[in-house]
């Protein structure tokens, strides 16, 4: 998809994740994933959660909204 600039935005899976059933098959995906991609599940539990009101999801697992998106980024640690 371009903007009115003509550049491309960068897909996000997110974007189109618009009810629990898009989220459940989404997820199914990520479980399905081969062994030697470990992050395969922590990305997609990122992406459903920019997917959804990251402002309420952190306040609901009492972070910062800001650590929440790092715990859940490519490079965060879910744990």
């Amino acid at each position: 998809m371009t903007s009115k600039s003509g550049k491309y935005r960068r897909f996000d899976a997110a974007n189109y994740l618009d009810d629990l059933d898009d989220v459940d098959a989404y997820l199914e995906i990520a479980l399905e994933a081969p062994a030697d991609d470990p992050t395969a599940v922590p990305r997609a539990l990122g992406v459903v959660a920019r997917s959804q009101n990251m402002s309420e999801l952190a306040r609901r697992v009492d972070m910062s909204r800001d650590g929440l998106y790092k715990a859940l980024s490519e490079e965060g640690n879910p744990t």
